[in-house]
């Protein structure tokens, strides 16, 4: 996976928030040279790029309520976050937190260092889509049991069957009219 995140690298869009500064421009060159596509954006925007892969961000006390609502908006898919600081105070590493990067890039911004920060970021970043995905499936799985569970007990209490002749009924209907069977379960639920 991390050589395929290496890779990944160069196809990416990288939005730059942070001011055109000394070090903002410093910033957007490392990442040019890097061979990522960079957007500078400044002041703060409403909402970020949603093309954007990844975003830096300065991070800084004073914009700590527009940082927070530009980085709480809920997109399907947010990017993978990385916060440029000048220094570690609990204020600023409070904020970081808060806004959910994945990285910290210190002010003064050099080369070295830069390029693991991105990497170990985006790597974050694909295990918690995975782990996310994952979840997902395993929570339609488990309401999918729970409505097969709940349909068990109707055909159990209504047409008398044990347990074992409940769940097979579900399952030979399900195969008949050839449906999953919480769809079949859900039907029996509303049909009840």
């Amino acid at each position: 996976m991390a050589i395929q995140v290496l890779r990944d690298l160069r196809g990416l869009l990288i939005q730059v928030i942070h001011a055109p500064d000394t070090e903002g421009k410093a910033l957007v060159e490392h990442l040019h040279r890097m061979g990522c596509k960079c957007e500078a954006t400044w002041p703060l925007p409403e909402a970020i790029n949603p093309n954007a892969n990844v975003v830096f961000i300065s991070v800084d006390q004073e914009s700590r309520r527009q940082i927070l609502k530009l980085c709480n908006v809920t997109q399907r898919i947010p990017p993978t976050l990385i916060a440029v600081t000048s220094y570690e105070d609990p204020g600023t590493l409070q904020v970081v937190l808060e806004c959910g990067a994945l990285a910290v890039v210190e002010r003064p911004i050099r080369p070295f260092g830069l390029l693991t920060n991105l990497t170990i970021a985006r790597s974050l970043w694909i295990e918690r889509q995975e782990a996310s995905k994952r979840m997902r499936k395993l929570e339609r799985k488990l309401a999918g049991n729970n409505k097969i569970l709940k349909a068990k007990e109707i055909l159990m209490e209504t047409q008398g069957l044990d347990e074992h002749d409940a769940y097979d009924t579900i399952r030979q209907q399900a195969m008949a009219k050839r449906m999953p069977m919480d769809e079949l379960a859900a039907a029996i639920i509303n049909a009840h």
